[in-house]
């Protein structure tokens, strides 16, 4: 039984004699605890839930399947301060109780030195080619006002940032073919980009960007489902502060995109629209050609600016 938070605030009802849907509860352990006896399946119609039949032997139960679980408020306040492998170590000699993230934060990158600050001290990101920075304690990590974020989604356009520099120098100087709202936007003042990236998976990009003050552009896969997660990942908690990187020979480049992509798309994401004029612009070029282009064809490639 690996402990979560979710996990142990559903355990302390069922120990207070709350019931618990069925759905919410699953592993090897539920059935053990059933077959003995000491948890019961509840049948009422279509609903179905769990119920402890006897509190106490459920509570001497519990650290048969995690040993944490012999104190299960110690658990919470393991879960809850984010406690780390070796204090759980310390504590209790098992370092793996609880399912903890070792290594939160996130990777950035830059093709040029940007002086920033993390736990109050000066640090440069400029990585060598082949490499990027990480940055555990995103938390105590500021950059310059005049530095926008840009988040990128596919790991290999991440490392090899250099090889798409043309992209970013074009959008310093021609901002109009990246989003009307951004080049619109009178107190626009970032004349350097910091590259950053969601791998490995979590919200810790996300929490920072809302913490700072600085701009954010997604540069993303074109299709429905990289439209999707810009609008619900990241637009949706940054408000009017971001923008979707569109670059200006996207419909060139969607003429020869992957078809199957969108067929195995549609289904899904068919009634994905934006009230941003640009950006739903971007969707009626996908579902007119009904194809979607991935954002790996502009590494090593040179964009033609309309003009």
């Amino acid at each position: 039984m690996k402990l979560t938070e979710t996990l142990i605030i559903k355990l302390q009802k069922l120990l207070s004699g709350e019931t618990i849907p069925s759905s919410q509860l699953k592993g090897e352990w539920v059935e053990s605890l059933v077959t003995d006896g000491i948890l019961m399946l509840q049948i009422n119609g279509s609903h179905r839930s769990y119920k402890v039949v006897n509190r106490e032997a459920f509570r001497l139960a519990l650290p048969e399947f995690n040993e944490a679980l012999i104190d299960p408020q110690k658990a919470q306040e393991f879960v809850n301060a984010s406690t780390s492998r070796s204090s759980q170590a310390v504590d209790t000699g098992n370092s793996k109780l609880i399912t903890i993230r070792s290594c939160p934060g996130f990777p950035v990158n830059s093709y040029e030195a940007i002086q920033c600050k993390l736990n109050n001290t000066d640090i440069t990101i400029q990585p060598p080619e082949g490499s990027f920075t990480y940055i555990c304690d995103w938390e105590q990590f500021t950059i310059p006002e005049d530095v926008a974020v840009v988040g990128i989604e596919n790991m290999e356009n991440f490392r090899r940032i250099r090889e798409q520099r043309y992209l970013f120098d074009n959008l310093m100087t021609s901002r109009s073919f990246a989003y009307q709202s951004l080049c619109s936007n009178p107190d626009y003042k970032y004349t350097r980009y910091l590259f950053v990236s969601r791998y490995p998976q979590s919200t810790d990009l996300r929490q920072w960007l809302k913490i700072i003050p600085n701009y954010y552009i997604h540069f993303g896969d074109f299709d429905l489902a990289g439209i999707h997660i810009y609008q619900t990942e990241f637009a949706k908690y940054l408000q009017g502060r971001c923008s979707f990187l569109i670059p200006s020979d996207i419909e060139t480049r969607l003429r020869t995109g992957s078809r199957k992509r969108y067929d195995d798309q549609y289904q899904r994401f068919h009634s994905l629209t934006s009230t941003i004029p640009e950006l739903q612009s971007l969707i009626s070029l996908i579902n007119h050609y009904r194809r979607c282009y991935d954002q790996e064809g502009y590494i090593g490639q040179y964009l033609r600016i309309r003009r």
